[in-house]
């Protein structure tokens, strides 16, 4: 079996003595993992930084091994990455809920093209964070757990849309929440692609979105702990907008 397809690794650890395994997010073959000899070394290592861009062939005698990575770098991204907190913070928030969240070797091009571009935004903190809010929306519904923010679950209208059903993901109108409005999650115009997106919003919206990705896709992979770095990133942004 051999292949060869692009790819975002999304993490490394080191196997043997020389060699290490790499978790990669594809185009066309999904998240699969291979070993990449002489991963440690001096010429590959600096390489197989997570985040970057790179081409890779892959190989086993049979589908379902481990089988063996070659890779060649197609970008890095890790000056980006490390140029500041919140860039670093945002890349590894991505990695893991990639890791955490995607099935292995199935494959989601769409997804796979908005990590790219969103990857690519590294540094710009004016267009990062509502990009990132847009990733983590995308995850949820490549996982089966998109939010239905057409109509109102109550009512079917489309007009004052102003919550979000914690049960079920399906928006709420002002109306049609009557006395537990209180019991539902803020819909922030920015979940539903309005406003300009304000910093205040977006926080707004990671409230929702967090809620979704720890009680609902986390629980259902096995009542798995969301990945702290997700809460890193959200906790840095938090305290970048509230500072005077």
């Amino acid at each position: 079996m051999e292949w060869r397809d692009e790819g975002i690794l999304l993490s490394v650890r080191r196997h043997g003595e020389t060699s290490a395994i790499v978790d990669v997010f594809t185009v066309e073959h999904g998240r699969h993992f291979g070993i990449v000899r002489g991963g440690v070394s001096r010429k590959i290592a600096p390489i197989l930084q997570p985040g970057a861009q790179l081409d890779v062939s892959w190989r086993a005698r049979l589908e379902d091994h481990l089988g063996t990575y070659t890779v060649e770098p197609l970008r890095s991204r890790a000056a980006a990455a490390l140029a500041d907190r919140m860039s670093l913070a945002g890349l590894n928030a991505v990695t893991a809920l990639l890791s955490f969240a995607l099935p292995e070797r199935e494959p989601d091009a769409k997804l796979y093209k908005q990590c790219e571009q969103l990857l690519d935004l590294m540094g710009q903190h004016e267009v990062w964070p509502l990009a990132y809010l847009r990733f983590e929306i995308a995850l949820l519904e490549a996982c089966g757990m998109g939010l239905d923010l057409s109509a109102c679950a109550v009512t079917g209208t489309n007009r004052d849309l102003r919550y979000i059903s914690p049960r079920t993901g399906r928006a709420v109108s002002e109306h049609g929440a009557g006395e537990w409005a209180d019991k539902l999650l803020p819909l922030p115009p920015i979940l539903k692609g309005d406003g300009t997106g304000a910093d205040a919003e977006i926080a707004q919206a990671f409230q929702t979105t967090g809620y979704f990705l720890s009680e609902k896709l986390a629980r259902n992979l096995g009542n798995r702990a969301l990945p702290e770095a997700r809460g890193r990133y959200v906790d840095l942004f938090n305290r970048q907008i509230t500072q005077p």
